[in-house]
This record gives C-alpha cells, structure tokens and sequence, in this order.
C-alpha cells in the first residue's frame, strides 16, 4: 500500500488516465474529484462490497426462486405500466 499526503488542490495520477485530486478537506473527511475515462468503473467501498454480495447471492440462489424473482418483478412493471396508461 502507498500513503501519500496531498494538499487541498494536490493531486495524484494513476496509470497515467486517472487522477484524483483533493477537492475539500474539513475535519475528518476528505472530499475527492475523480477524473477517469468512461469506462473505469468507480464506486465507494461499500457499494463494491454490496455488488460481491449480491453476485454470490445470485450464484448460490436455487434457479427456481431466481426465475419467480424475475417473473415477480415483471408482473409488477406491467401492472404499473398498466396504471400509467390508464
């Protein structure tokens, strides 16, 4: 692991297409701007670990209850594009 100290307005270039500058420091946070091109997908921690979760989820889910899941919340769009239409 690298650890850098940066200012406000500092900034440091990864593999030469992304750069992440210090926006705004107060207190205890720090506010982050992120330049990277389209297809670099970015997401906080938190929400990466989320989308592992449901992944293995989805994996270990027996294929019956994947398919009722799925027809489930088909049957609830149409019924609210039915409602729109009316």
């Amino acid at each position: 692991m690298l650890i850098i100290g940066r200012k406000t307005h500092e900034s440091i270039i990864i593999d030469n297409k992304i750069e992440i500058i210090i926006s705004e420091i107060s207190g205890d946070r720090v506010q982050l701007a992120i330049d990277a091109p389209n297809d670099v997908l970015i997401l906080r921690k938190e929400l990466y670990e989320t989308k592992l979760l449901n992944e293995e989820a989805t994996r270990k889910a027996p294929q019956g209850s994947l398919d009722a899941l799925a027809l489930a919340l088909q049957n609830k769009k149409e019924k609210k594009n039915d409602v729109d239409n009316s």
